[in-house]
């Protein structure tokens, strides 16, 4: 287990205390370090990393980085894919069991008997998953550009899609495609409730609704806007609204109200009223974690080699046809 390195300050939950992000300062430079965040990490990591992004955005900034070592603030699969990208650079996670639903939810053992089910078609795998599903396919996407990869397929190419129901069937609608879809799901997207986000609708009737698109189709039905967690972001900036319910992980929100303080952002609401909109893996990784990561060089992650061949070639092409 990790232990605290410094003690957060009491008197506010989003405060940084300046001797943990002095300390994690001196050590990039010790190491020739880059800190790479998702928009789903805690406000007070966005604040100090290098690059704060998508899955798009980080997988393209892990494969032009010439820092001799990558901190990845995220979660299991984005540091698996920094390290198939970088085989000669170190590669730290915070926290190891920061996963994914979507990854633990898509086995390889099963995965492999799903597709030898459909030999003719080609594997489109959303990036979500792990390094053995990785290496198992024939193009990784992300949610910024799935409908993208999807539309440079020849029609007549059968694909089958995978892990995130929810996401493909989002691509099947804008593309016109018929996927075979891997039943898979986020735990944080599936819980919001429909119902709730109705409600909180009628008490903020000015509020445009934007949400991501591995949530349950009855949500993005009331959609004003969907998009990856970048779109979002982008998007909240130039519309001309000012009140927007946010139906993705509310971590974003901490990069929405940093660009457009004037605005109000209000998360959407999961189903019992529950916490359930925050992603438990995501919060797994700490500003404290991420400095005895940097400090001790572990955790570190690992692949063989043959998986990370394998799973290179999939991601190759998603960044060219990106």
């Amino acid at each position: 287990m990790f232990t605290t390195a410094f003690a957060k300050s009491k008197s506010n939950a989003n405060s940084i205390p300046t001797d943990l992000v002095t300390a994690v300062d001196t050590l990039k430079k010790e190491l020739n370090a880059v800190i790479l965040a998702h928009y789903y990490q805690e406000g007070d990591i966005q604040d100090v990393a290098d690059y704060i992004g998508d899955s798009l955005g980080l997988s393209q900034k892990a494969a032009d980085t010439d820092a001799d070592v990558i901190v990845f603030a995220g979660v299991h699969f984005m540091a698996e894919t920094a390290k198939i990208l970088n085989p000669n650079k170190l590669v730290l996670l915070p926290d190891l069991d920061a996963g994914c639903s979507l990854a633990e939810g898509c086995p390889p053992k099963e995965f492999a008997e799903f597709r030898a089910k459909y030999p003719d078609h080609l594997v489109i795998s959303y990036i979500n998953c792990t390094a053995e599903i990785k290496a198992m396919s024939d193009i990784i996407c992300t949610s910024s550009n799935a409908v993208k990869i999807v539309n440079q397929i020849p029609e007549d190419q059968p694909i089958i899609f995978a892990p995130d129901r929810n996401l493909g069937r989002y691509v099947m609608q804008q593309t016109g495609r018929d996927l075979v879809l891997w039943e898979g799901s986020c735990i944080v997207h599936e819980t919001f409730s429909e119902k709730a986000i109705v409600q909180l609708k009628t008490t903020h009737p000015e509020a445009e609704i934007i949400a991501h698109p591995e949530c349950e189709e009855p949500v993005l039905r009331h959609a004003n806007y969907i998009g990856s967690t970048t779109s979002l972001l982008k998007y909240s900036q130039e519309s001309d609204q000012s009140e927007f319910i946010v139906a993705t992980e509310p971590g974003i929100i901490h990069q929405m109200e940093k660009a457009t303080p004037n605005k109000t952002f209000i998360p959407a609401p999961a189903m019992n009223n529950c916490a359930c909109n925050e992603c438990p893996y995501m919060r797994l990784n700490t500003l404290e974690k991420l400095y005895l990561a940097m400090k001790h060089r572990q955790p570190e992650v690992m692949l063989s080699e043959d998986i990370r061949i394998r799973a290179l070639k999939p991601i190759q092409r998603m960044l060219e046809m990106s």
